[in-house]
């Protein structure tokens, strides 16, 4: 599939995905950032993407730097809408007890772009049973 990325900014590289059989493709930050702890910074990425109709762009963290230095998105998965053409930014928050610093070219989150359905919502006065029910929270068991 092809999609269309617009730089932004001169210093913005379009995303990469890091082996063949990579769902998603790295994002890189377009500007240094400090980060303190418990704090969200909005990192610039310098592009802006058109996906093909019927497609999102949902925004991952990136697994070592959410788990080795605490930086993950905010949102904790951001959602980009086919029909938008604006620049990426991604709501970087330091979960960690110290600050944290986001260098120019740094991988910062992951873009995985996945189909969709849009739905049709109507009021019903029942819905079909199941064998779960209505059971949520811990509901299937805890094994």
């Amino acid at each position: 599939m092809k999609v269309n990325v617009k730089k932004l900014n001169e210093n913005a590289k379009l995303p990469v995905y890091g082996s063949s059989s990579a769902a998603g493709a790295d994002l890189y930050a377009c500007s240094d950032h400090e980060v303190q702890a418990g704090e969200t910074v909005f990192v610039h990425t310098g592009i802006a993407i058109e996906l093909p109709l019927g497609t999102v762009g949902l925004i991952y963290a990136r697994s070592g730097l959410a788990c080795k230095q605490g930086l993950a998105p905010a949102n904790k998965v951001g959602v980009i809408d086919c029909d938008y053409r604006g620049e990426i930014i991604v709501a970087l928050h330091n979960h960690g007890k110290e600050m944290r610093r986001v260098a120019l070219g740094d991988r910062i989150a992951q873009l995985v772009i996945a189909p969709y359905y849009t739905a049709r919502f109507e009021e019903a006065e029942t819905l079909s049973e199941t064998v779960r029910g209505e059971g949520g929270f811990g509901s299937t068991g805890r094994k």
